[in-house]
């Protein structure tokens, strides 16, 4: 408003409301504690408030502008032409029936453009009720279209009674239905003192007789309050009658009270009486005025203008006059000692409110250091959980990368056999996608040659026992198929893991090795010499049919056993497995002859040609050796 009071003539008028009128008087004060305002800069302080007592009252010229009321917003008749309607937080109580309700009746109560403020968590529905969103965050609306008047005036019965009553079509009078009615209305009209039915605050709801010589309309707008209205003399007594008949349903009677009526005066008796039943007018006030008869008063006391008064008359008109006075002064020192009354009581209240409000205040201050205690905590904690959090990340970018770039292919199954997760190798022994996770994982296409995947998958689930296979697929692939229970870091069982390790190339190896090692079994079995294969702490590990012939012996019943202890004779063995040991480390020739013994114990003298076994890494791991019994071949040489 300061950026535009130069440019435009613009006056502003804040109606502030709420349904509980003990906020709405502590806020008609415009006093704040200083604890209030501690976050206020000094500069709008010294600009809009002034310091008084423990706080800082609101300047006159801020506080005129706003104007407080009481104000029921589903009942009451709402305010019209607004150009701000600033409702949060209220919305969010009331059921969505309700809540669409005030919507359009707020649609009502603003101008064309104008703006409404709803609290963050509030919203004005789908339909939008006629309002254009302007700021989703902050919940700003303006109205963009008018909703038909149809559409409040199901809302509320005392916005729409006016409405009604002035489209209401009035009826035509009844003719009394009997005598009784008949008289009672001509004695009201002829015979019954005047009087006014007012409510609580003085507001004349009924009028009946002629009220004209102690009732008049003030000058200016019109008002219809008994107060404004009363003549002069009854506009001073009436007032405190009028509190008095508020307390309890006691009548009140003022009696000759003098009353200036058209260029004279009027004494009359006043009755007034707070009205008990019926309920229809429960709690209004009945004020009647009956006029007292002049002869009771000297002409003189009843006519200012008379001529020269008598000493006697003017002694009784100071004597009525003071002992009016006294008994206005005794209702007034009745009604201030009841305030006294009041007043101290609202004290003691007031007292064990602040009190209490200090002890609210001390359990608030230690909740607001718990709380400060316990934000820091938090924070600690988050700050923990982040490192945890980024730790974690970490971790799982480590395993997802350590299984994607595995050659093992892994498969994640929960209790119920479903797909819960996949390595992307899986996807070259099934026929799987990222949209298979959650299904059976029996229901993919496989590759394996595996039946019995499922039966297997169960049992493991069942025992918790580990099982490996190798299996074929049908592209005659070999892979090593391993089932393992999935173990959570609680040691709880969260379904099985599933690995797939391709081999193929082990698996072919196998099959050359086992084919290879068939040949060579079937080259030794046919060779004439004696064939005796020794592994490097000298057992026995081939020994051929020839061997048998020779020795005497079984191939089953020397495999394993130490050679020296099986074929050379006692006296020899120390120097014959020494120089086994020479033939392992190269320090004795290949070829070498010595004397053994057969079965029946018979001795011979074989020479042997020693071959060097490796294993697949180089290691050597024993020898073979083929021999030629030339003890035989001496003595046919001798025949």
């Amino acid at each position: 408003m300061e950026k535009v009071k130069h440019r435009k003539n613009l006056t502003l008028q804040i109606f502030a409301t709420d349904l509980d009128a003990d906020a709405i008087e502590i806020a008609r004060k415009g006093h704040f504690p200083k604890t209030t305002v501690a976050d206020v800069s000094p500069g709008r302080i010294a600009r809009f408030f002034t310091e008084e007592g423990d706080g800082y009252r609101l300047n006159t010229s801020i506080r005129e502008i706003v104007v407080f009321a009481t104000h029921n917003v589903i009942r009451d008749p709402p305010f019209t032409k607004l150009d701000i309607l600033s409702c949060r937080n209220m919305l969010i109580y009331m059921e969505p029936q309700m809540q669409k309700k005030l919507v359009t009746l707020f649609n009502y109560s603003l101008n064309q453009a104008g703006i409404m403020i709803l609290g963050t968590a509030e919203t004005i529905g789908e339909q939008n009720e006629g309002f254009e969103e302007i700021d989703t965050k902050l919940k700003i609306y303006q109205r963009s279209v008018t909703l038909p008047g149809h559409e409040i005036s199901d809302f509320s019965s005392s916005f729409n009674s006016v409405k009604a009553a002035a489209t209401k079509q009035p009826k035509p009078s009844e003719v009394a239905g009997n005598i009784q009615t008949i008289a009672d209305q001509i004695i009201l009209q002829r015979f019954a003192p005047a009087s006014v039915l007012v409510n609580v605050n003085g507001d004349i709801q009924y009028i009946t007789g002629h009220t004209g010589k102690y009732l008049e309309p003030p000058a200016g707008k019109a008002n219809w309050n008994i107060h404004a209205m009363a003549r002069e003399g009854l506009n001073h007594a009436l007032p405190g009658a009028f509190r008095k008949a508020l307390q309890n349903f006691d009548v009140v009677i003022l009696r000759n009270i003098k009353v200036g009526t058209n260029g004279g005066t009027q004494f009359v008796d006043v009755t007034i009486q707070r009205i008990e039943n019926p309920q229809a007018v429960r709690g209004m006030i009945m004020v009647v005025f009956t006029d007292v008869p002049d002869s009771l008063f000297p002409p003189d006391a009843a006519n200012p203008k008379a001529g020269k008064r008598t000493t006697g008359a003017r002694h009784k008109e100071l004597e009525f006059a003071l002992q009016q006075s006294r008994e206005e002064n005794r209702g007034i020192r009745e009604e201030m000692q009841t305030s006294q009354e009041e007043l101290k009581s609202t004290n003691e209240e007031l007292q064990s409110s602040n009190e209490e409000f200090q002890s609210t205040n001390e359990e608030l201050t230690t909740s607001r250091e718990e709380m400060q205690s316990m934000n820091e905590e938090m924070q600690t904690i988050n700050t923990q959980l982040k490192i945890k959090l980024s730790e974690y990340l970490l971790l799982n970018d480590d395993m997802r990368n350590m299984l994607d770039n595995t050659d093992i292919a892994t498969l994640f199954l929960d209790n119920e056999l479903n797909i819960s997760r996949f390595t992307p190798m899986v996807a070259s022994l099934f026929k799987i996608r990222n949209t298979d996770i959650g299904r059976p994982f029996t229901d993919q296409v496989t590759n394996l040659e595996y039946p019995a995947i499922k039966d297997q998958a169960r049992q493991v689930a069942k025992t918790l026992i580990p099982f490996e296979n190798a299996i074929a697929t049908n592209d005659n692939r070999w892979f090593k198929v391993r089932i393992m229970p999935y173990r959570t870091t609680d040691d709880r069982i969260n379904g099985l893991v599933m690995t797939f390790a391709d081999i193929t190339l082990s698996k072919h190896l196998e099959f050359a090795l086992r084919e290879t090692g068939a040949m060579l079994r079937s080259f030794i079995h046919k060779v004439s010499g004696v064939v005796i294969g020794m592994s490097s702490d000298g057992k026995v590990i081939e020994f051929n049919p020839e061997a048998e012939k020779v020795f005497g012996r079984k191939r089953t019943a020397v495999m394993g056993k130490k050679y020296v202890d099986l074929f050379i004779p006692e006296p020899a063995r120390k120097k014959v497995e020494a120089d086994l040991q020479k033939l392992l480390t190269g320090a004795k020739p290949n070829r070498f002859e010595n004397l053994v013994k057969a079965a029946n114990g018979k001795q011979l003298n074989i020479e042997w040609s020693a071959h060097k076994l490796f294993d697949e890494k180089g290691k050597l791991t024993g020898i073979i050796t083929i021999g030629e019994n030339i003890t035989k071949k001496a003595t046919d040489s001798r025949k």
